[in-house]
């Protein structure tokens, strides 16, 4: 075993921390990286906060992880000494069920092993990316295309697979005409990635402030959602709504902006059941999707496919002793996009 530093949640309501934690030595197939960036997800102050089920701690969150390669397996090939590597939301599942033999590790029968809050196979806790460094298994571990920037780059390991995965899924490209409801974290990187794959995007957001930046990001329209007479306009035109807000909200809005047969996908999670309007959906064949995150495969796509185009998140980096402001901060989505904690300062 080795000692890690980190930062850490004692429990549900104290602060993140400097701590110490242990990491297990690299197995065969297993990769060291020394972390340098790790972007912040809203997904970590839920799980830090116990507000998604209840934590083991002390918790170290972070799944938006990059750095360089510090020691391999004796059976590792795809990476070597000084390579930049990157690490989402999973390291490790059972590799035999069907979900996982599809690709689809995020499914794993037998449970998915994420990156923080979970019992990696050999029975030790996983502990996120606020540490020094981390030991994954090399199938879970993600090439990071050269020329990259890494600040801009951490955040597509959750925001950017999360909005990659469904786009792709149903079917977004020239001419599709794509709705983003809300423009924060996961918003501005559904905005990005839609437009680089040729869709016609409307942003659809409650703030009229976020006009100029949807605009900047690649929307063509924007549509102030909480506007009756504004959204009207909108009404059975879009193919495809990303939806990702993650608090309570009204269904029927962005309903009945979709067309004949369109989909409304979930990416955003309310920790409050959101109520379905049945009309909203029955006459127009309308559908209401899920998704999770992607599997490494397609996690691997969106990262060469961000790179070919120029995709990156928006970040504001910061040290990581400024966390616990900066979670207070999006609370309050006073950030434009995403925070990326420079790890060099732990």
């Amino acid at each position: 075993m080795s000692e890690a530093k980190a930062y850490a949640a004692q429990s549900a309501s104290s602060p993140l921390a400097p701590s110490k934690i242990t990491r297990r030595e690299p197995g065969a197939r297993d990769v060291r990286i020394d972390i340098s960036h790790c972007g912040i997800c809203h997904s970590d102050l839920h799980s830090v906060r116990s507000e998604w089920g209840a934590s083991v701690y002390p918790f170290v969150p972070g799944h938006e992880i990059i750095g360089r390669v510090s020691a391999v397996g004796r059976e590792v090939h795809k990476f070597k000494l000084g390579d930049i590597a990157g690490v989402g939301c999973l390291v490790n599942s059972c590799h035999s069920c069907g979900p996982c033999r599809d690709g689809l590790e995020q499914h794993c029968e037998k449970g998915p092993i994420f990156t923080y809050g979970s019992t990696d196979v050999d029975g030790t806790p996983t502990y996120g990316g606020y540490s020094s460094h981390i030991v994954v298994n090399e199938d879970f571990v993600l090439q990071i295309p050269a020329g990259m920037s890494l600040e801009r780059t951490a955040p597509l390991l959750c925001a950017g697979i999360t909005t990659y995965s469904p786009l792709k899924r149903f079917g977004a490209r020239k001419g599709t005409r794509v709705g983003v409801l809300g423009l924060g974290g996961l918003g501005h990187m559904a905005v990005k990635i839609a437009a680089a794959m040729g869709a016609e995007v409307t942003v659809l957001s409650g703030s009229r402030a976020k006009e100029p930046d949807a605009k900047r990001l690649g929307a063509g329209d924007f549509v102030l959602s909480s506007d009756p007479a504004k959204t009207a306009r909108l009404a059975g035109r879009l193919d495809l709504i990303i939806d990702t807000v993650s608090a309570p909200h009204d269904l029927s809005i962005p309903l009945a902006c979709l067309r004949l047969g369109g989909t409304l996908v979930l990416v955003g999670a309310s920790p409050q059941p959101l109520s379905v309007p049945a009309f909203g959906l029955i006459p127009g064949r309308r559908q209401i999707a899920g998704s999770l995150i992607g599997g490494i495969k397609e996690t691997q796509e969106m990262l060469d496919f961000c790179a070919k185009r120029h995709v990156l998140a928006d970040t504001e980096v910061i040290a990581i002793q400024n966390v616990n402001a900066a979670y207070k901060r999006l609370l309050k989505g006073d950030v434009r996009y995403r925070f990326t904690i420079d790890m060099s300062t732990l």
